[in-house]
């Protein structure tokens, strides 16, 4: 697999030359996608944290019991994306996010403004918190709390919306420190649904 695109300011190994663990997990991506997301590649570099940065994103995006939907994990990355001004994270879980919702204007609304997005109180609320969490978690208080109790949300999908946002924000910081580039399928995902 030769990188003819500069992807990340920093060095990009090849498929062949990496660890056996991290070669078949970025084979059976790529299998299931079609493709190997560009942060597959990137943090390959170094494979201890590869290792460690999907451990932790697996338990939060895949979780099973979580009382948040597929698509409302992924608008909780796409609006803190939105605000960390992170290109990679916003067009690649954007394009996730359109699969999920069935909708192929959500991600574009939620990365800009989600208070402006077709959402329901709930999921606003929700990203009102995930925003403030990815932003300036030292300013949360206990009111911040009681909005998303009065939303019907426990305090473990408090925690699953909190840790969301806290892992992308330090995942926007990494791709943006890296120079992480969008792959061009993540631009065309989720576009029609008619």
């Amino acid at each position: 697999m030769q990188n003819t695109v500069t992807i990340s300011r920093f060095p990009v190994p090849e498929l062949q030359d990496l660890p056996e663990d991290i070669r078949e997990k970025i084979l059976a991506v790529q299998e299931k996608a079609g493709f190997v997301p560009n942060i597959f590649l990137s943090l390959a570099h170094r494979p201890d944290e590869f290792r460690a940065f999907f451990a932790y994103h697996d338990a939060l995006m895949l979780r099973k019991q979580s009382n948040l939907s597929k698509a409302e994990r992924e608008m909780i990355v796409v609006a803190t994306s939105g605000r960390n001004h992170c290109l990679y994270c916003v067009v690649a879980h954007g394009a996730i996010l359109r699969i999920y919702a069935k909708d192929s204007e959500i991600a574009d609304q939620v990365a800009v403004n989600h208070l402006k997005a077709n959402l329901s109180p709930r999921q606003k609320a929700m990203l009102d918190f995930a925003v403030k969490v990815s932003l300036d978690a030292a300013a949360l208080e206990e009111n911040d709390y009681t909005q998303l109790h009065s939303h019907g949300f426990t305090d473990e999908d408090i925690w699953d919306i909190g840790a969301i946002a806290a892992f992308f924000a330090l995942s926007n910081r990494m791709a943006n420190l890296i120079s992480l580039r969008p792959n061009s399928e993540f631009y065309k995902m989720g576009r029609d649904f008619t």
